[in-house]
């Protein structure tokens, strides 16, 4: 029979706790790296977003005159110009400057800022809903730089879906579209797989 000295147990608490220590280290160096990437993830989507809607409504304003209709694909998707001095399909453009300013430029760059913050600080959140918050931020932050800069946001692409149409809409709006739906998509996941364990204990 061994009978191992105090020593030897000091020993080994030692060791164990370098060990845990490494574990957490190792542990804290990782998600910082995956906190990075992901951060990253939502810079480049939205430097992508904004980009995108900032060049094709310069574009249009340089080439295309107002209300010209330039057919792209038969009178499914047509180019044009205008000007919308209100929110998303000209909501809101007779309502004084003041008014304006605290609806269309204030409060939706406070609610951009929570929403970055929320991505930025929140580690479980879905790849899903980072792209869709990030897509809908990018969009958002296209219009609003727009009313900063024009007192208006270009509008140019009608789209024609023949159970449907658009409004006059441009890029800023189909990245706040597509972000929308990515968010609806992700609650809607999670609510059945939050009624499904429900269900089978039923």
């Amino acid at each position: 029979m061994v009978v191992e000295s105090p020593a030897s147990d000091k020993l080994r608490n030692v060791g164990s706790k370098a060990g845990k220590q490494n574990v957490k280290l190792y542990y804290k160096k990782d998600m910082k790296a995956k906190k990075l990437i992901r951060n990253l993830l939502i810079i480049m989507i939205l430097i992508s977003n904004i980009s995108c809607d900032q060049i094709s409504k310069n574009i249009v304003r340089q080439k295309i005159e107002y209300n010209t209709q330039i057919n792209i694909i038969s009178k499914y998707l047509i180019l044009t110009k205008v000007e919308n001095t209100g929110a998303f399909l000209g909501l809101g453009e007779s309502i004084p400057r003041p008014i304006y300013i605290l609806l269309m430029i204030v409060l939706p760059l406070i609610v951009i800022g929570y929403a970055l913050y929320y991505l930025m600080k929140r580690n479980n959140v879905s790849k899903l809903l980072i792209i869709g918050i990030s897509f809908a931020v990018g969009g958002g932050l296209g219009n609003i730089l727009d009313r900063i800069l024009y007192g208006s946001v270009t509008d140019f692409l009608y789209f024609d879906f023949v159970l449907f149409h658009t409004g006059i809409v441009n890029i800023a709006d189909i990245s706040v579209t597509i972000g929308f739906f990515m968010i609806m998509i992700e609650f809607y996941i999670n609510r059945r797989e939050l009624i499904s364990p429900a269900a089978n204990n039923g």
